[in-house]
C-alpha cells in the first residue's frame, strides 16, 4: 500500500460573491505542505451538474474521475439559511459509488460568529448516507469576511487560530484516510 494520499478539497458553493472560496483555497494550500499528500481543488463552477441525483445525465466525467482518485475529501461549505448550498448537494449527489468508505472532513464558513456550524451539522447526515465517513473533527471559519485577505491568506491576527483549526481537521482526516484506504485495498 502506498503511503501517499490524494485529498480533494471541495468548495461548497457557486455563488458569485462567495467569501467561502477564500477559506477553501487556503485549506487546499495548507494541505500542499503536508507530507505524502497530493491535493486536488474542486470548484463547482468548473463543472456541470445539470440533473439531480445520481443519474448518468447528472454526472460530470471530470468530477467522477476526481472522486475515483481521491482517498479523502475536505468540504468547505458556507452556511446559507441554516444549511449548506444546493449547488454542493447537487455536486455530491452526482457521485455515490466513488465515496464508499472514504473519509470526509467538513469546514463551515459564515459571516457571523458561529462559523457555519449548522451547515456542518446538516452536511454530516447527508455525507454519511452517501457512504462517506465523516471525521469527528471539523473546522470553522466565523466572520470569514474579516479572516482572509484578497490573496486567500489569513489576516495576521487570525493566522494561528486558523492554522490550528485546519491542522486538527487534517490530522484526523489523514489518519482516517490511511485506515480506510488499507481497508478498501485489503479487506473484502
Amino acid at each position: 500500500m502506498s503511503n501517499s494520499l490524494t485529498i480533494a478539497v471541495l468548495a461548497g458553493t457557486t455563488r458569485q460573491q462567495r467569501q467561502s472560496i477564500k477559506a477553501a483555497h487556503y485549506v487546499a494550500q495548507f494541505g500542499t505542505g503536508l507530507p505524502d499528500v497530493q491535493m486536488i481543488f474542486v470548484d463547482p463552477n468548473d463543472f456541470n451538474f445539470p440533473g439531480d441525483g445520481n443519474d448518468p445525465e447528472g454526472k460530470d466525467p471530470r468530477y467522477s474521475e476526481i472522486t475515483a482518485k481521491a482517498d479523502a475529501f475536505f468540504i468547505v461549505t458556507p452556511e446559507y439559511n441554516h444549511s449548506f448550498p444546493g449547488s454542493l448537494k447537487r455536486m455530491l449527489d452526482s457521485e455515490l459509488e466513488n465515496y464508499i468508505h472514504k473519509p470526509v472532513a467538513i469546514a463551515g464558513v459564515s459571516n457571523g460568529s458561529w462559523g457555519g456550524v449548522r451547515a456542518v451539522e446538516a452536511l454530516v447526515t447527508s455525507v454519511r448516507e452517501m457512504g462517506l465517513v465523516a471525521t469527528f473533527t471539523s473546522a470553522y471559519f466565523p466572520r470569514v469576511q474579516d479572516s482572509f485577505d484578497s490573496h486567500n491568506q489569513p489576516v495576521a491576527d487570525q493566522k494561528d487560530r486558523i492554522d490550528k483549526n485546519i491542522q486538527r481537521a487534517y490530522d484526523e482526516l489523514i489518519w482516517m484516510a490511511k485506515v480506510l484506504k488499507y481497508g478498501r485495498d485489503n479487506l473484502a
